[in-house]
């Protein structure tokens, strides 16, 4: 299996050029089912240790079903699927570039979850149109243990996030441990309580908020996302559900610049513009950066040649 590794404002991304697997055809959603119920072996063996980490998400290029897209894209990391990853498709078109592939300008994507424009600025500078985006619910108020009440907004930006404004623990990267316990804990107590994003779908990331560390960003976040990692970057669709909110709350406008910081202190650009039905399409800009051309290779007798889960032996 042949992939080129990125990181986008820290954050890594894998992008499978070749040998990945043969999901037949039907529409992009269809074949990310057929990867998780007969190929899933794939996504084991690219993200998981050896090969992997838990921080690292898999991009694997196919088919578009929009032939006037750049590439089709089906996004996972070491839980599961994603519908969309922002950092990840910033790292999709540094790729694509880098692969001679595109050039600077407007292409698009396909992803499982719809088309997402992506401006080619430069060589490592990429800006993307999201899907649309928006808030749910607002002022949701669950029981976590040890936190107490923490009330939080539910969002769709591409995934679902349930966006906590005060963390209730330091956003500081000392603190990544406690932030992570809390976050989880706040996780658990949404499914206890049968908290969901709309149609009951799981609400899988959990976003603390809290002042800047940088006085060029507005505010700092720490993002969990599935599988028990945090994110390096200020996260894509995280900064979408939070443009989101703050577009409902009246408080950022279209156009507007809105800069986020990640808990590590890398920045994303982002602002929005107007999209039906009350939502707001997302513009989020950031760097990223080739880390390597890999070959990923499996032995015979090798008894981790799938990968080692670490949820599974934790």
């Amino acid at each position: 299996m042949r992939a080129v590794d990125s990181h986008t404002a820290g954050e890594p991304t894998r992008v499978i050029i070749e040998g990945g697997p043969e999901l037949g055809g039907g529409t992009l959603r269809e074949r990310l089912g057929r990867f998780r119920e007969t190929a899933d072996v794939y996504r084991q063996m690219a993200i998981n240790e050896p090969r992997g980490s838990e921080a690292l998400v898999g991009a694997l290029l196919c088919r578009p079903d929009d032939p006037s897209c750049a590439a089709g894209v089906i996004f996972f990391n070491n839980a599961g699927y994603l519908g969309m990853c922002g950092h990840g498709a910033i790292g999709v078109a540094v790729t694509l570039a880098h692969l001679g592939r595109i050039q600077p300008g407007v292409h698009h994507l396909d992803t499982p979850v719809g088309r997402v424009e992506i401006h080619l600025l430069g060589t490592n500078s990429v800006a993307i149109e999201n899907v649309p985006s928006y808030r749910y619910r607002t002022q949701v108020s669950v029981e976590v243990e040890a936190l107490g009440t923490v009330t939080g907004d539910i969002a769709w930006g591409g995934n679902w996030f349930f966006l906590v404004n005060g963390s209730p623990i330091p956003l500081q990267a000392t603190q990544i441990r406690q932030l992570t316990d809390a976050a989880e804990a706040v996780r658990a107590a949404l499914v206890r309580e049968k908290i969901t994003g709309a149609g009951g779908e799981e609400i899988d990331h959990i976003e603390f908020f809290g002042p800047p560390g940088s006085p060029t960003a507005h505010s700092r976040n720490f993002v969990l996302c599935p599988g028990g990692a945090y994110d390096r970057s200020p996260c894509g669709t995280g900064t979408s559900a939070k443009l989101a909110c703050l577009a409902a709350d009246n408080k950022l406008q279209p156009g507007e610049t809105w800069i986020q910081e990640s808990i590590i202190g890398s920045q994303f650009t982002a602002s929005y513009r107007a999209a039906p039905s009350g939502r707001i399409v997302p513009r989020i800009e950031g760097q990223a950066y080739i880390c390597g051309e890999v070959v990923l290779l499996q032995q015979s007798g090798d008894p981790f040649s799938h990968g080692i889960d670490l949820r599974e032996t934790a």
